[in-house]
């Protein structure tokens, strides 16, 4: 059975509550205490290293989190993960999305089934499907080859996709690959008015077939297609990411068209899936293949290593002490790269709908924090807008660096430059500056505004912050930090004693939206809904 422990119930989390009362934890007194700091806090691995130093901790608080880990059951729960055991209690499910990148001949049972043989059958599906796309052999109605493609979907089957195939454009094959997900007709026309039919591909992605927005923007599309197409000429320009054969057949689409993934895939843990076509046919099968090896390198990783050299344990424990101990409401991601633009808004659906839960796994509501605000931009667009609030402002906020030694394109003096940036905003974070250190700093601070200017440049420092720093931006070393976050995900949800991959918060929102679309269609205003519900609708209809 999947683990069910309070951590606040556990000895560890009484002792952590005692220290935090007890200590101060200064970043410079850190560091002056303990020269070799970064040595003792850093975990350098093949293509990266995880620097976690500038946290505020010392060596009696993360043996004590080990420890709150251990009487959690965490390892247990680990093993449960990885076996197949229906750790999704809430909706009976197996969560094997590591499944989808593991390349062993090991059998992973679901329900006494080895779901390998599908998968490895699902991905020789996409690795052909592409080479036909990318080659020339797979053509339009018209005869003309494939050149842009559009991904229809929501949540899960946009945000990861969208997310890879943005980090990875210097990867990008001859294919323009677009991606539609918002019910705004807006969106849709902005990328189809471009576009020509009888050169496009659309993926459908809907698990089911039938979620609104998606749906919506696919009929759209197919109506848009046959302005200029026959009804028989569909299934060349769709195909279809769905365990619904029949209503994607009903569709047009055909059934050698239709990849199949399942119910133990969880949506935002889904682009390893066929999820992924989009970014198999944006950069290459082989890519993707190596995108697959870099997360599955992790997964050992994160299954292997004892919890003091574990990664995600390490990323997990250290979130769950600023958040219930510090009171850290939000987490900062600053990633150090362009490419990577979309990532802070990839981990903000992966974090928030995981861990966004205020019921416990015994069904009780729980009374400590769960959770925290996943927020973030590209540096250094980052410290030009909300990089004074970290600094200088009232709310204490964790930062995780992001960034990567050497650049995809060579442009001279650039990435030192942005490097240099990221180290920087890291030290002054952690260690700010002084009153003393401002009023002696002439050259920041001109003598003769010294008394009136010094209160505004001071930085109190002692903002933790961990660093992971890549040699490159590639395939693999990508998959590796999407998993870094997934494992760190499931590490505190254990702690927090939450199921992670339910999402029962985003259903109310869309019953009532059902209800008050058919009420607007049918021009028919129920007083039933609040006089505000009610009010905001009539001055729809008014001028609609």
């Amino acid at each position: 059975m999947f683990p069910k422990v309070n951590p606040t119930q556990t000895q560890s989390w009484q002792f952590l509550n005692e220290i935090f009362a007890e200590k101060d934890f200064d970043l410079r007194s850190l560091f002056h205490e303990n020269p070799n700091r970064f040595k003792d806090f850093s975990i350098e691995k093949e293509h990266f290293i995880f620097d976690y130093s500038k946290g505020l901790f010392d060596e009696e608080v993360l043996e004590l989190l080990f420890s709150l880990a251990e009487e959690c059951q965490l390892k247990a729960a680990m093993e449960a993960y990885f076996s197949g055991e229906k750790i999704n209690e809430t909706e009976n499910r197996a969560v094997l999305h590591t499944a989808l990148r593991d390349f062993s001949d090991e059998e992973i049972l679901v329900d006494g089934e080895n779901v390998q043989p599908k998968i490895k059958h699902v991905r020789q599906q996409m690795k052909e499907f592409t080479h036909k796309i990318l080659s020339g052999e797979h053509l339009g109605y018209k005869g003309k080859p494939i050149t842009d493609v559009v991904n229809i979907g929501i949540g899960g089957s946009d945000l990861g996709p969208a997310m890879v195939c943005k980090a990875l454009a210097y990867y990008k094959t001859p294919l323009d690959v677009h991606f539609v997900s918002n019910v705004d007709g807006n969106h849709l026309a902005e990328v189809l008015k471009d576009l020509n039919p009888e050169t496009t591909l659309f993926i459908i992605a809907s698990k089911t077939f039938t979620t609104q927005e998606t749906m919506t923007n696919a009929y759209s599309a197919k109506e848009w297609f046959l302005k200029s197409a026959n009804e028989y000429d569909v299934e060349k320009h769709f195909v279809a990411l769905s365990t619904n054969i029949s209503a994607v057949c009903d569709f047009g689409i055909s059934k050698d068209h239709i990849f199949e993934f399942w119910d133990w895939v969880g949506g935002r843990f889904s682009l390893w899936s066929a999820i992924g076509l989009s970014i198999s046919l944006a950069i290459g099968y082989e890519n993707f293949e190596q995108l697959l090896h870099g997360a599955n390198e992790i997964d050992h990783h994160f299954q292997n290593s004892d919890f003091q050299q574990n990664i995600p344990v390490i990323m997990g424990l250290l979130g769950i002490w600023y958040r219930n101990f510090f009171a850290a409401t939000s987490y900062n991601i600053a990633p150090y790269s362009q490419y990577l633009e979309k990532f802070p808004a990839y981990l903000q659906q992966c974090d928030m709908e995981s861990n966004g839960k205020s019921v416990d796994r015994n069904g009780d509501f729980v009374d400590y924090e769960t959770g925290a605000i996943i927020w973030g931009a590209a540096g250094t667009n980052g410290q030009h807008a909300f990089f004074q609030l970290i600094h200088q402002g009232t709310e204490l906020v964790p930062v995780d660096f992001i960034a990567f030694a050497k650049s995809c394109h060579t442009v001279s003096g650039h990435q030192e430059k942005l490097m240099a940036n990221c180290l920087s905003q890291a030290q002054a974070l952690a260690f700010g500056k002084t009153l003393k250190e401002v009023e002696t700093d002439k050259e920041a601070t001109p003598q003769t505004k010294v008394k009136n200017l010094s209160p505004y440049k001071v930085f109190q420092g002692n903002t933790p912050s961990i660093s992971l720093i890549f040699d490159e931006l590639n395939p693999h070393t990508l998959g590796q930090l999407i998993a870094l976050y997934e494992h760190k995900i499931f590490v505190q949800g254990v702690i927090w004693n939450v199921f992670s991959f339910d999402q029962f918060g985003v259903e109310l929102g869309k019953k009532i939206a059902n209800k008050i679309l058919s009420e607007i269609e049918n021009q028919e205003i129920v007083s039933l809904h609040d006089s505000s519900t009610v009010g905001l609708m009539n001055f729809f209809n008014r001028n609609h």
